[in-house]
C-alpha cells in the first residue's frame, strides 16, 4: 500500500479511537446536568460520523488498489513494442546480399538484311549483375546474360586489389584486356552494334572472353598514369582454341592516361594476344591492337555537353594448314553531346577478314541517342555497310536500354 494510502486510514482510526474527556476533569468542568447530557449525545454522533468516514475511505482505497494491480498485470503481459529507431528487416538483410541489377537491351532493325544482320525485333540480351565486397581484401563480380539462344556467364571473377607489391589480380572468367572496345559490355558502348573490326578480327560480341588469371601493376612515374597488365587464359574462345591443356592463350596490355587540362584527357593503349587457333595442333593466331580515346567534358557544364573521339586499329596474323593470313582493320568514332539528354555520333569502319585474304568490309554509321535518365536510353542508328564486292546495304537500327537495381561502375 502506498504511503498516503496507509496514512489516511491511520488518521481515521486514530480519530475514532480518541477517549472521551476523563470523568474527573469533566466533573470539574461540567455544566449543569441538562448541558452534560446534551454534550454526551454530540460526542456519540461525532464517533458514528468518524466511523462512517473511515469505512468509506477504506473501501475506496481498497478498490483503487485492486484497479492498480489489474492494470499493472495487463501491462506486464503485453509484448514490448519495437524501438522506433530499429532498422527495417530489409535493411538488416541487405548486409548479407550483393548489389543486384538487371539491364534490358531491346534491338530492332529495318531495311535489307545482310546474312548475319539483326532481326526485325529482338530482346537481344538481358544482363543480370551480382556485385559485392567479399571481405576487406577482395571483391566479386558476376554478369549473367540471358538471350533468346542461351543463358551464359558473361563474366564472373574475384578481384584482389591489395596483394603484396601493389599487384591487382583477377581470377575467373572475364573479357580479355585487348584494346578498348573488347572489354566493354554492350550497354556501355556509344553505338548499337560492334565495329566491323571486332566482328572480322577478334571474334565478335564475345570473341575474346575466357577463364583465366589477370595481373596488373602501376608503373610509377611523374608524367602520367601507366598500367601494365598480363593475362593467361585457358584458350577457349572464338579466336583461341587450345588443342591440349598446356596450350594456353596470353594477353599483354599497356595503358597510359593523362589529364591535358581541367576538362580534357587522353587515354592510349597497346595490346598483344597470342594462342593456338585449333585449325591444326600447331597453328596459332597473333593479334596486335592500338587504341586512343580523347575526351572533353567541361566541369561546369558536364551534364550538358561533351566530346568523345575514339579510334582503334587491329592487326591479325592467323595460321592455317596452307600458311599464314594477315588482316588489318580499324574504326573511328566521334560523339558530341549537344543537349542535356541528346548526343549525336559518327562512326567509320574498315576491316579485312581474318579468314579471307583480300576481302574487305567498309561501312559508316550515324547515331542519335536520347537519355531520359541514367536508367534508360533510346537510340537510333543509320548504318550503311559494303561487304566485300557486294552492293552497299542501308539499315535503320533502334535500341531501347533500361536498367533496374544498383549496377556498379565499369572501367573508365
Amino acid at each position: 500500500m502506498r504511503p498516503f494510502q496507509r496514512l489516511v486510514p491511520s488518521l481515521l482510526l486514530a480519530a475514532g479511537a480518541l477517549p472521551s474527556v476523563p470523568a474527573a476533569v469533566a466533573a470539574d468542568q461540567s455544566p449543569p446536568a441538562a448541558t452534560s447530557a446534551s454534550a454526551g449525545d454530540e460526542v456519540a454522533d461525532l464517533k458514528r460520523e468518524l466511523e462512517s468516514l473511515r469505512q468509506e475511505y477504506t473501501s475506496r482505497i481498497a478498490a483503487l488498489e485492486a484497479r492498480l494491480q489489474a492494470l499493472e498485470g495487463a501491462q506486464a503481459a503485453a509484448p514490448a513494442p519495437a524501438p522506433s529507431a530499429a532498422p527495417p528487416a530489409a535493411a538488416g538483410s541487405k548486409v548479407f546480399n550483393p548489389d543486384i541489377s538487371a539491364i534490358g537491351n531491346f534491338v530492332g532493325a529495318a531495311g535489307p538484311s545482310p546474312g548475319s544482320g539483326e532481326p526485325s525485333l529482338n530482346m537481344q540480351e538481358a544482363e543480370l549483375a551480382f556485385q559485392a565486397v567479399v571481405d576487406p581484401y577482395a571483391r566479386a563480380d558476376f554478369f549473367v546474360t540471358i538471350s533468346p539462344e542461351e543463358v551464359a556467364l558473361e563474366e564472373g571473377y574475384i578481384t584482389f586489389p591489395t596483394l603484396p607489391g601493389g599487384f591487382l589480380t583477377k581470377v575467373g572468367k572475364m573479357r580479355d584486356a585487348f584494346g578498348k572496345v573488347n572489354g566493354q559490355h554492350p550497354h556501355t558502348l556509344g553505338y548499337l552494334d560492334r565495329p566491323l573490326v571486332t566482328r572480322n578480327l577478334t571474334g565478335g560480341e564475345d570473341g575474346l572472353a575466357d577463364a583465366g588469371i589477370s595481373v596488373a601493376h602501376l608503373i610509377p612515374n611523374p608524367w602520367l598514369f601507366l598500367e601494365a597488365t598480363g593475362q593467361v587464359y585457358q584458350g577457349s574462345s572464338q579466336i583461341f582454341k587450345a588443342p591440349t591443356r598446356s596450350d594456353l592463350a596470353y594477353v599483354g596490355h599497356l595503358r597510359a592516361y593523362r589529364d591535358l587540362g581541367e576538362s580534357t584527357n587522353i587515354d592510349l593503349g597497346g595490346s598483344i594476344a597470342y594462342g593456338h587457333n585449333g585449325v591444326t595442333a600447331d597453328t596459332t593466331t597473333r593479334l596486335w591492337d592500338v587504341d586512343a580515346t580523347l575526351r572533353w567534358k567541361p566541369l561546369r557544364r558536364s551534364i550538358y555537353t561533351h566530346v568523345l573521339a575514339q579510334g582503334e586499329v587491329d592487326w591479325s596474323r592467323r595460321e592455317d594448314a596452307t600458311g599464314a593470313v594477315s588482316a588489318v582493320g580499324g574504326f573511328g568514332f566521334l560523339e558530341y553531346q549537344f543537349a542535356r539528354r541528346f548526343t549525336a555520333g559518327l562512326r567509320y569502319d574498315n576491316a579485312e577478314r581474318a579468314d579471307l585474304p583480300g576481302v574487305r568490309d567498309e561501312g559508316g554509321s550515324f547515331v542519335l541517342t536520347f537519355k531520359p535518365s541514367e536508367f534508360s536510353l533510346v537510340r537510333a542508328q543509320y548504318r550503311r555497310t559494303k561487304f566485300g564486292e557486294e552492293s552497299p546495304v542501308n539499315e535503320l537500327l533502334f535500341q531501347f536500354l533500361f536498367a533496374i537495381g544498383a549496377h556498379g561502375a565499369h572501367p573508365f
